[in-house]
């Protein structure tokens, strides 16, 4: 008799603004390991067919994608953001979440990121400042995300 682990864990991706190669890099992983997937957005996102992923459309917004990670997150779950805000509450319920760059949100590093986007608001929003975007997403961030998930998985699903 042959006895299959049961897989806690669930990857939530905050899907609107998450770079393609992001969300195939986990496709795949999801496809190898057996573990489902959720990708949430304010418009709809096609998933690749099998498997265990699903895409959830929610109403427009703003946070309202957000809202709904934050209600539904477990805490074995995994959640994919750039949302800092985001990011503090799933952190705040105890799952764990990292950015498609690959770095993890903790309870040590939330406080200080959030107070450098709020910093980086006001400058923005004082007109007087154009403090630019993140850089463009490249091959290397793909790798840093790519070896963050598999060092986060590896933890998860022992």
């Amino acid at each position: 008799m042959k006895f299959q682990r049961e897989i806690k864990v669930k990857i939530w991706i905050d899907a609107d603004a998450c770079p393609k190669v992001v969300k195939e890099t986990v496709f795949k992983a999801s496809f190898r390991l057996k573990f489902p997937v959720t990708l949430v957005a304010n418009s709809y996102i096609s998933v690749p067919p099998g498997g265990q992923i699903n895409s959830i459309q929610v109403e427009q917004g703003d946070d309202v994608a957000d809202f709904y990670i934050v209600e539904n997150v477990s805490k074995e779950d995994l959640v994919i953001t750039a949302d800092i805000p985001l990011a503090a509450l799933i952190v705040e319920k105890g799952a764990i979440a990292i950015n498609p760059r690959g770095e993890q949100y903790t309870e040590e590093n939330i406080s200080e990121r959030l107070s450098m986007r709020d910093f980086m608001k006001e400058l923005r929003d004082s007109g007087g400042v154009d403090t630019g975007g993140p850089p463009p997403f490249g091959p290397k961030d793909k790798e840093k995300f790519t070896n963050s998930l598999n060092q986060l998985l590896t933890k998860l699903l022992k």
